[in-house]
């Protein structure tokens, strides 16, 4: 396996899901105390060089320049504070950004977080602000968001490869299992195939329990050097692989709507860099904002074959129990998609895993976990692959 560009020694979610009264500053501070409070071996004021931070949009709160407002917040002025946005994978990006800086030797310890406040505004407002991650005068102009967007990729994907609405369902129903056994997760009921299917029409054939939620979260992983990752903590987790790639902004520019290309490639990037193959992962965490997107990603990863996304989930190969467990932690269905915190608490939740802490829904022996997180229509793409500290 390849050599680790760095580790992760602790992290911290926020409870994720309606947080009344709470603003995105307050959210991000709930996640890094956690985070500190889970390392007491680190001194936030002593060690932390840098704050690398994800989040999608100013427009949820009317505010901009929050690098500097969450570091207030944390007791962590003056040092310097980034903020990335790839619309939903902005914290992923955040964390590629925070890798370069350790391997470049600029930094030995960081913290990286996301956070985006949803709840607050109406379904018609956080759509609008959404679909700013699309393209304007071709897309968002004309009144297409993004459940219409991946509605057109999953009757693209059910046209090419027999994918049913029954196999779209499995997958809420699969997740929505998992986030019964996260109690940081915005949903925590079971539900069944049939309550899919005879829910709420959003844009065929995805319908309401096909899409998951706005929430408000945040999430925060302190990161260091693998050379001082043990004065930290006796478990790391290695970060040992990375990709991203990008994609057109528009769907209508692309010559295939059944795939994520972003995913491909970046996929292609990480495994290479780790040295691992799809075969090698016990456990992931993939981008779900609606349900044909975790079935593209399960293809899109090398975890099955073009058009074989459905047969997995038919036969249980994603859920707990099953050889490759597929977002133990409820996923953007169930725990929730507060977009800018997505990618580091999928991050957060493969650290859980590999360090045996994630309890009702531990993957036994899990030595290798991988996160994919898109933005948009999967206009951006980030694939990260992670193994427990040797």
């Amino acid at each position: 396996m390849g050599s680790p560009i760095a580790s992760i020694v602790s992290v911290g979610i926020s409870k994720f899901g309606v947080r009344e009264g709470l603003y995105t500053r307050e959210l991000f501070a709930e996640a890094a105390r956690e985070a500190f409070d889970r390392c007491p071996n680190l001194n936030p004021k002593r060690d932390v060089q840098g704050l690398f931070v994800g989040m999608m949009s100013e427009s949820y709160e009317h505010q901009a320049h929050v690098a500097p407002l969450f570091l207030d917040w944390i007791g962590l002025l003056p040092i310097p504070a980034f903020r990335t946005e790839g619309a939903c994978a902005s914290s992923s990006v955040a964390l590629r950004v925070a890798l370069f800086s350790i391997a470049s030797g600029m930094y030995d310890v960081v913290l990286v977080g996301g956070v985006e406040k949803m709840t607050h505004l109406s379904t018609t407002g956080v759509t609008e602000i959404l679909a700013m991650a699309s393209d304007f005068p071709f897309e968002q102009w004309h009144g297409i968001s993004f459940p219409g967007i991946f509605g057109m990729m999953a009757v693209d994907h059910m046209h090419r490869y027999g994918t049913t609405e029954e196999q779209l369902a499995k997958v809420a129903v699969k997740n929505h299992e998992h986030g019964v056994l996260n109690p940081k997760a915005h949903f925590q009921k079971r539900i069944r195939v049939e309550d899919v299917l005879s829910s709420t029409p959003v844009a065929w054939p995805l319908k309401l329990y096909d899409c998951c939620p706005r929430s408000d979260g945040a999430a925060c992983l302190v990161i260091t050097s693998p050379k001082v990752a043990r004065k930290f903590t006796d478990t790391p987790v290695d970060i040992v692989g990375s990709g991203q790639a990008q994609d057109t902004l528009g769907l209508f520019e692309r010559d295939n709507f059944s795939g994520m290309k972003v995913t491909r490639l970046a996929a292609q990037q990480a495994y290479k860099m780790a040295n691992v193959k799809p075969e090698d992962i016990d456990v992931a965490e993939v981008h779900d904002c609606f349900t044909i997107a975790e079935i593209m990603a399960y293809e899109d990863l090398g975890f099955c074959g073009p058009g074989e996304g459905g047969k997995l989930i038919d036969e249980g190969v994603t859920q707990l129990g099953g050889k490759i467990p597929v977002n133990t932690s409820g996923g953007l269905k169930a725990k929730g998609h507060p977009v800018g915190a997505t990618g580091a608490a999928q991050a957060c939740e493969i650290y859980l895993q590999l360090t045996n802490q994630a309890d009702r829904r531990q993957v036994s022996g899990a030595e290798v976990g991988l996160t994919e997180n898109v933005g948009g229509s999967a206009s951006t793409g980030v694939v990260h692959i992670y193994r427990r500290g040797d």
